[in-house]
């Protein structure tokens, strides 16, 4: 699921999109780029995110501006998809 967009359906950052980096122990670790960045991951339980199966971010990108531009790309391509 590495490289996987997810949007998180619990807690506090409720329908924000993050990109899964890391995955043990029935968690997943996720960064936007912008509130939660590679050098500090948010721990999630996998059962409150949704993993976006239509979307492939593909390999997760190492710097945090180039997560951000997935994100942006990926909200752009979920908001077309709509219409």
């Amino acid at each position: 699921m590495i490289g996987k967009i997810a949007i998180a359906m619990a807690g506090h950052d409720k329908g924000h999109a993050y990109i899964i980096i890391k995955e043990e122990d029935g968690f997943v670790y996720l960064v936007d780029g912008e509130n939660r960045k590679l050098d500090n991951p948010k721990r999630k339980s996998i059962r409150h995110v949704q993993i976006n199966q239509r979307y492939d971010a593909g390999e997760p990108g190492r710097y945090d501006h180039e997560i951000k531009r997935t994100l942006k790309l990926f909200w752009q391509h979920m908001n077309n998809a709509e219409v």
